[in-house]
């Protein structure tokens, strides 16, 4: 017979009984700052505000006030009120009319699972299941489940929504007179509607505390003391901040999630938004309609601030469009990539010069300089600063399409789905197509020291993007890169002294300007945090000549100075295996001693060039140990503390300096002279400089 009753039952009220899952429903999700502030909320699957509760978590007032307001008689019938019943229908009875119901909690929860209409054979459908209820549900079980799906008025449902909406509250926290309020509203949510009819909700409320009193569940004082307490409603208001953001985040989540904190900074995102509108109205006689902001924080991926467009509200310019996932072209904010594959391989140091000269690459390749004139010999460090195109193309074709490709694929640039024969050189001037927010975390990459990292969306639940941490360069060239980008001098052939770009603190940022001016960026990061900011239209147009610097650029500026406010950040740390040398500004040679034009460069001690002869080529002079000599004995004196006993380690070097190994072990004094401390045993010494090394094998006897 059971087993009847639990078929029947599972045909009846399938979603409830059959499942494992306590709530019919997902909750609905609310989204929060990273430091609690609530940023929006999301609509369940039946368009409701839904937080489903345990009854353990519910104000015991709330459980008083129903009981005494919908069914004082609960824990003693069996699903079905008969006294209620008969009560009703002698009132309905009496005054020609209905004016009194006898639906007990059960049945209001069998109509709640399944409604029908309020007819006679509805009525007794409804008891039915009522009975049904009862049979597979414990009383407490049938409770926690009514007070989840209550219909509790603008758009809530359940009592911890509506606790939330109207009171700012939990379920759990509610006063005597809050309960009272709320378990009046069961009734009627719409004739009671507090935003609406507040008084009509009052007077509701001082019917249920007197019902309460009446009943028993509390004694006269507490009824009076509920009445006189003053209730305010504290949160109508439901906001909608970061509409991108969170849309972009919500399909992320778990099913079950509820309270959501995102990695996002309420106060930064709203401070983004105003800046953004502020210049793109400024730009709009330059045909510029949106633009997209999106902040890292360096140290874990996590997402501080993300706009997607000027105006979420703008039909007009397509506002609803996210510009922070859109796809656009990057122009030269991929060159540092580009230039750091061929710092990394050797091919290239920050002093190297290229020519720029109107040049024809492979397949009639030709491209041109953003002012559309032609520098000569420039140095990596210039050509990068001021975003030349040739001498980057030049860069590209060193390392290859394949190369860079595969590079920025490693960077989280996924969007670059073609193979490299398909963009060929040109993917060194941003000819492919990728996503703000992914160059900005490709650009974190270079500000964590080559390293990359997924972004991480929210803290709890964790949310993070798809990808794993990875090293995309080693430190030492993530520096120079990174050394590069902060070098306002080396930049202001290009953009001048005081360009958007110029900060009072250290700041390495590049633009990026796309063919035709449909899109430009301004990437920029300090060892704390990365921004990445777009300009330009969804709708493809053309901007009037709006570069990065231009557009996107006073963007970054302005969100930066608050970052660094916010978020300071201290300089950039430098490596091991950096040093700086001079240089000859005439050959990109370490500086010799006839070199009469020289300035100070920063290399990979791996990579040092070779001597300038002061000819413009390199010298003849060859490195060579001068002490110890080849097959030297050195003995030991028991005599004298063994730290007293040291050999003289000199080189003859053709630059200041030196990288020494003893058996393979690298030392840590890096001029050409120093000292080692005798250890007994056959040794081999090694030295390089400017891409020359000797060695030598020498003895200490014990």
């Amino acid at each position: 017979m059971k087993r009847v009753w639990t078929v029947l039952f599972c045909v009846l009220l399938p979603c409830l009984l059959c499942g494992e899952e306590a709530f019919l429903l997902s909750p609905s999700k609310q989204i929060y700052d990273r430091y609690g502030a609530p940023m929006r909320g999301f609509l369940s699957e039946n368009n409701t505000y839904y937080l489903p509760v345990a009854l353990s978590d519910i104000s015991p007032w709330l459980l008083s006030a129903t009981l005494a307001a919908e069914d004082k008689r609960f824990f003693s019938h069996p699903g079905v009120d008969v006294k209620a019943i008969l009560r009703a229908a002698w009132q309905n009875v009496s005054e020609g009319e209905i004016v009194s119901g006898a639906s007990t909690i059960t049945q209001q929860l069998a109509r709640a699972l399944e409604p029908r209409p309020r007819t006679l054979w509805g009525k007794t459908k409804e008891a039915y299941n009522a009975l049904l209820l009862e049979r597979k549900m414990t009383k407490e079980e049938i409770l926690e489940e009514y007070f989840n799906l209550l219909e509790m008025g603008n758009l809530t449902q359940g009592v911890e929504a509506a606790s939330r909406f109207y009171f700012n509250v939990s379920a759990g926290e509610l006063s005597l007179s809050q309960a009272a309020f709320l378990a009046g509203l069961i009734k009627s949510p719409t004739y009671y509607n507090p935003l609406k009819h507040f008084s009509r909700a009052l007077k509701r409320r001082d019917w249920v505390l007197k019902k309460m009193w009446e009943n028993g569940f509390i004694d006269e004082e507490m009824y009076e003391m509920a009445r006189a307490e003053k209730l305010e409603l504290k949160s109508a208001a439901r906001p909608f901040d970061a509409p991108h953001f969170t849309r972009f985040l919500y399909p992320l989540l778990p099913k079950d999630a509820q309270d959501v904190y995102s990695t996002l900074d309420r106060d930064l995102q709203l401070y983004a938004e105003s800046v953004v509108k502020t210049y793109i109205s400024r730009l709009e006689d330059d045909n510029v309609t949106n633009a997209a902001v999106v902040v890292v924080d360096n140290a874990t991926g996590g997402i501080l601030a993300y706009v997607g467009s000027a105006d979420f509200y703008n039909e007009k310019n397509n506002g609803q469009v996210d510009g922070a996932r859109a796809l656009r072209q990057p122009g030269s904010a991929l060159k540092p990539f580009v230039y750091g594959l061929t710092f990394e391989k050797g091919l290239l140091n920050p002093a190297a010069l290229l020519d720029d000269e109107d040049t024809f690459f492979e397949g009639g390749f030709r491209p041109r300089n953003y002012d559309e004139n032609y520098h000569g010999r420039v140095s990596a460090r210039t050509a990068l600063a001021c975003s030349y195109n040739i001498p980057a193309v030049k860069a590209a074709e060193k390392v290859g399409a394949s190369n860079i490709l595969a590079l920025l694929r490693r960077a989280g640039l996924t969007s670059l789905e073609k193979p490299a024969d398909f963009y060929g050189l040109g993917l060194a001037l941003g000819n492919g197509e990728v996503r703000l927010l992914d160059l900005t975390n490709a650009y974190a990459a270079l500000a964590r020291g080559g390293v990359y990292k997924p972004l991480l969306a929210a803290y709890e639940p964790r949310v993070q993007l798809a990808g794993r941490e990875s090293r995309i360069f080693d430190p030492q060239t993530a520096y120079l890169v990174t050394d590069i980008l902060a070098d306002n001098n080396a930049r202001a052939p290009a953009f001048g002294l005081n360009s958007a770009l110029s900060v009072p603190f250290a700041l390495a940022a590049k633009t990026g300007t796309s063919k035709d001016y449909k899109d430009n960026f301004t990437l920029a990061y300090t060892p704390r945090w990365t921004l990445g900011v777009w300009v330009g239209n969804f709708d493809a147009t053309p901007m009037q000549k709006v570069s990065g610097v231009t557009g996107a650029g006073p963007i970054m500026h302005d969100l930066a100075v608050y970052l660094q406010h916010k978020y300071p950040s201290e300089p950039f740390d430098v490596p091991e295996g950096i040093t700086r040398a001079l240089v000859c500004t005439q050959s990109g040679l370490l500086a010799g001693e006839h070199c009469t034009h020289t300035k100070e460069e920063v290399f990979n001690q791996r990579y040092l060039p070779a001597v300038c002869d002061g000819k413009h080529t390199p010298a003849t002079q060859q490195l060579k140990i001068v002490s110890p000599a080849a097959g030297d004995v050195f003995k030991l004196d028991p005599s004298v503390p063994l730290a007293s006993q040291a050999v003289k380690l000199q080189a003859a070097c053709p630059a200041a300096v030196c990288t020494w190994t003893m058996d393979g072990a690298l030392l840590p004094e890096k001029s050409c002279q120093t000292w080692w401390t005798l250890r007994p045993g056959k040794h081999k010494l090694s030295v390089s400089c400017a891409g020359q090394t000797d060695n030598v094998r020498f003895e200490v006897l014990p």
